[in-house]
Order: C-alpha cells, then structure tokens, then sequence
C-alpha cells in the first residue's frame, strides 16, 4: 500500500492510501483528512486492506486520534473491514448513510449490539439523505447527497479546508492510484466511459449531481479508484462530460431482459 499526501498546511492535512489489486480484487483508495489531534478516515475498504492501511495511518497520526471512521455506501470495498475497526478503536464513530444502517449486520456479527464496547447501536450515526456537517478539530467534512452514484444511498464527502471533494465512484477508473492526476482528461474519458455507463443509474442523477457540485470551490476531486482530477478547470471538464452521459438506464431496452436463449437452454417453450 501507498501513501500519497494531497494537502498539508501543518495544521490540517488530507492523505491517500492507494491499495493495489490482490488476486481478483479491484484496486482501491482509502483517504485520512487530520485536523490538530482529530482525524477521520473515508471508506477504509474491505478486509485485505485493514492491516496496511493500520500501519499506514500510524505513521500520520495515532490511531487513538481517530474520530470517525466513515462509509459512503455499502460495497464490500467501501465497509467490510467495519467490525475489525469498532473493536480495535474502542471510542471512534461510525458514520454511514442512514438508508444502510441496518444492513451493517450482515458482515459480521460482531455489530450485535453488546458484543462490541458500547454497542453498536451508540457507537453509529446515520447521515441522513440531505447530507451532513461534522466536526473535526477547528473544521468541519461536510457530507453531500450522492445517491444512485452509484449506489441507491450514495454520500460524497468536501473537505473545505483543502477543497478536496472525496467522490466516491464518480470519476472512478481502472487505471492509475490517487497519487497520480489526470495530466489529459479527454484522453482520460476512455478509462472511465464504460465504468460510469454501467454503475451510474441515469443521466438525470449524473446532471443533478453535477449541478450541485457545481456550487463548491473544488480544488481535486479524488474518487475511490483511479487517478485524482486536480485543479477547477480538469474539474469542470469532468462536470460538463458527466452531466451529458447517457448512463444505467437511460442504456437499457427490452433486450436488456431477454430470456428466450436462456428458455431454449432449458427446453422450455414461451408462453
């Protein structure tokens, strides 16, 4: 795993994590914002990523500055390594959209409440489906509405200090880690198209999102996988190709749902 270091002005600092794939896996970044002694951590990821990354948050701050850890939805690469760090920071939030609060369960039992310090049920905060603002230190993440990109409770995270908008799967690609910045973005385009087609819902949730985000002063825009989008103008390239995809289900027809081949595999006749 790497460390990349996005924004430093002594005081506050924003740190990448980049988890290369292992066997079959998708690669991943995980990301840490450290404000004085309090700190957060942003999609932590699954299982295979929680003892690197561990070590790696260790050489930035101590583990018991942790605050919050916080998910953006629920993929197994955004939320599995959940319980490993209710039970190893005894004091820390969670933070996750409220539409999956009570799925958490099903990674691990460990989330039934009494087995872990507190409970689990005090220990998590919901965000609800506008949004939030949290403290941290003298600042604040704030938390934006997301949703259907891709996931149905999808929430981005702005840190206004460093004007970096953490962006989930949006701007994601396959190639590169977020310690690298698109240098061309219309060449950039093909390493995106066919992720974003399929995982974002529609282009009226694309348009609308981009609309909004439009409104932040947005210095990087890092996603969860791929290369980081950095500086207003890269930015606003992305926006205005985003708000014009066609996406999810703007792509679908009845072919989509076609079974007849599948009926003929099994020897049934249609009705």
């Amino acid at each position: 795993m790497e460390s990349h270091v996005l924004y430093n002005d002594g005081h506050h600092k924003c740190i990448a994590f980049s988890m290369p794939a292992e066997d079959e896996s998708v690669p991943s970044n995980q990301f840490l914002i450290i404000d004085g002694k309090e700190a957060a951590i942003i999609d932590p990821g699954g299982d295979l990523t929680f003892t690197p990354l561990t070590l790696q948050i260790t050489k930035f701050t101590s583990m018991d500055n942790i605050k919050y850890v916080i998910g953006s939805h629920q993929d197994p690469d955004i939320l599995a390594s959940m319980p490993r760090w209710l039970i190893h920071l005894q004091n820390t939030k969670l933070l996750i959209p409220t539409l999956w609060e009570r799925f958490l369960p099903h990674y691990n039992s460990a989330f039934t409440k009494g087995r872990l310090h507190h409970g689990l049920s005090e220990r998590l905060e919901g965000i609800p489906d506008g949004g939030g603002v949290y403290t941290l230190g003298d600042t604040q993440i704030m938390a934006i509405p997301a949703h259907f990109l891709h996931s149905v409770g999808n929430i981005q995270f702005y840190d206004p200090v460093s004007q970096i908008l953490f962006s989930g799967d949006m701007g994601a690609s396959l190639v590169g880690n977020s310690g690298i910045k698109v240098e061309n973005f219309q060449t950039h385009i093909g390493s995106m198209l066919g992720f974003h087609q399929r995982y974002m819902a529609s282009n009226k949730a694309c348009r609308l999102w981009a609309g909004s985000v439009r409104q932040l002063p947005v210095e990087m825009m890092v996603p969860q996988h791929g290369k980081r989008l950095e500086g207003r103008a890269i930015f606003d390239e992305f926006l205005d190709w985003i708000e014009k995809l066609s996406c999810g289900v703007d792509l679908i027809d009845e072919g989509t749902y076609d079974i007849k081949e599948l009926m003929a595999m099994t020897k049934m006749n249609a009705i």
